[in-house]
């Protein structure tokens, strides 16, 4: 076989008929015609068969698209239109009139009336002058001279209430540009003419000769029992064929990284823990040792809920929170110098962390040993942009025991961005409301070091309210952050694209 044959591939039935048909018509021909000829019985099999043919050369195909117009309804070429009929309702009116008499007498509907005026004056049919005070339409010169005869668009109206529909090729662009810009009169659609041609490579496989005969593409039991198979033609396999792109079912890049994470602090031996997003003030702030005054509180970096407006508080922490914040209670410190408000903490919100998780764990399980996690979304009062969401996924995690310590912290980060792909991390001093001492954690990703999130010991006055005696390390990390680095991408907002398409290119793994 040649080397011109090898690329080919075996044509088939459809193919060969096409070819056949085309030389017949004299190399060039529509599908409408190769369909006539071959007598195929679809024109979808013509079209399957061109396609196939003209990925092996053996064919090309011109296309020429032309645009057709049409009445959006056939009754329009039988009405005015309003600025038409208002000109008629002025005319009788001696060429003069006030708007609102026009809406009270004339029978255009008071819709009808405003679209009327647009196009009066867009048309110079009429302009708006004002005598004793009051304002009042009349005719122009120009809509004097309309009244004797019809203007372009209303004769491409007339023009294709009788002939159905007219080619681009036929009509003033400027006109139809102006009927497209008003609705309900003009419809647009458009057709597709392809000239198939026959190529030199097609001409040389018909030189070859082609014997059309009937032919096997898949061996049924039926044609094996009939012997239909002897006197058929079984079409061999070609490995080069062009074959479409199968997408599998698969899981949202976010999805994929969230049960990653989960698996992660699973194998590490933590408990997951979940709580509701709206909470109130008190577990996501007043718990945490965040005063009342603090500015995160402010409505324009947190979502209070119109309903419920307030939530209901555990009455046996009320009294050690407010302590805390008031004088320090029994921990030492000096606590905020101000006056606790139960109002202000029982206020509803969508949760702004999910520390929150975090310290209403602790609070039911307050004996150690404890190692616990969450994966899980939080809101904020954001503007978006490439590195801010209002809605984003946060990864916590505590853990309580009577020697947990800051180096513990540390080596739970690094032996957790290690499983997580990223061998170099680091961490520097910081400063946080509710843990002391605290850090930043910074993984390296192409020769920089980013910072991933954050940590620390919870204070006393977290603790101490709750009847926690031993050390509790604590953490909160970005996951979008995460996410944008092992996918190698550079704006945050990507991470909850759904384009199809982009999603198919995604690997599974």
């Amino acid at each position: 076989m040649s080397e011109e044959n090898e690329d080919a591939g075996e044509l088939s039935y459809l193919e060969k008929a096409t070819l056949l048909a085309l030389e017949e018509l004299g190399g060039e021909a529509s599908p409408d015609e190769i369909l006539e000829k071959s007598k195929l019985d679809e024109k979808v099999k013509v079209m399957n068969a061109v396609s196939w043919l003209d990925s092996k050369s053996m064919v090309e195909v011109e296309e020429e698209v032309i645009n057709y117009y049409s009445l959006y309804k056939k009754s329009q070429a039988k009405k005015d239109l309003p600025e038409r009929k208002a000109l008629k309702f002025l005319d009788k009116k001696g060429g003069r009139c006030s708007i609102p008499k026009m809406k009270e007498e004339s029978d255009l509907s008071k819709k009808k009336v405003g679209i009327a005026l647009g196009w009066l004056k867009d048309k110079n049919w009429a302009e708006i002058v004002k005598e004793g005070g009051e304002s009042y339409l009349k005719i122009t010169k120009k809509g004097r001279e309309a009244l004797k005869e019809k203007g372009r668009d209303e004769e491409l109206i007339r023009r294709l209430g009788k002939e159905g529909k007219l080619p681009e090729s036929e009509v003033d662009k400027y006109t139809v540009k102006k009927l497209l810009s008003r609705k309900e009169i003009l419809d647009k659609d458009r057709e597709v003419f392809r000239t198939v041609r026959l190529t030199e490579k097609g001409k040389k496989e018909l030189e070859k000769g082609i014997e059309l005969r009937p032919q096997i593409n898949q061996l049924t039991p039926e044609i094996i029992k009939t012997d239909a198979w002897k006197e058929a033609r079984i079409r061999p396999y070609d490995v080069k064929a062009y074959a479409p792109k199968k997408f599998g079912g698969k899981k949202h890049p976010m999805k994929r990284e969230i049960d990653k994470v989960r698996q992660v602090f699973l194998e590490m031996g933590f408990t997951e823990m979940k709580y509701d997003y709206i909470q109130p003030a008190f577990w996501n702030m007043d718990a945490l040792f965040i005063p009342q005054d603090h500015p995160a509180r402010d409505m324009q970096d947190t979502f209070y809920m119109e309903s419920p407006e307030k939530l209901e508080l555990p009455e046996d922490k009320l009294e050690p929170i407010k302590n805390v914040h008031e004088d320090g209670g029994d921990t030492r410190s000096e606590g905020w110098k101000y006056s606790w408000s139960e109002d202000e903490a029982k206020k509803s919100v969508l949760r702004t962390h999910t520390t929150v998780a975090s310290i209403r764990y602790l609070s039911d399980n307050p004996e150690p040993p404890v190692k616990a996690f969450s994966v899980d979304w939080n809101f904020r009062s954001e503007k978006h942009d490439p590195t801010h969401l209002s809605q984003f996924v946060q990864i916590e995690g505590i853990v309580m025991e009577e020697n947990a310590s800051l180096n513990m912290l540390v080596g739970m980060m690094k032996e957790f961005y290690k499983k997580m792909g990223f061998e170099d991390v680091k961490v520097r001093p910081s400063y946080f409301p509710f843990t002391e001492p605290s850090l930043e954690v910074f993984a390296k990703f192409k020769g920089d070091y980013l910072e991933m999130g954050a940590g620390g010991l919870f204070r006393r006055e977290v603790l101490e309210p709750h009847g926690i005696e031993h050390p509790v390390i604590a953490w909160g990390l970005g996951l979008e952050r995460l996410v944008m680095l092992r996918l190698g991408w550079d704006d945050i907002r990507r991470c909850y694209e759904n384009d199809i398409e982009t999603l198919r290119e995604y690997p599974l793994l």
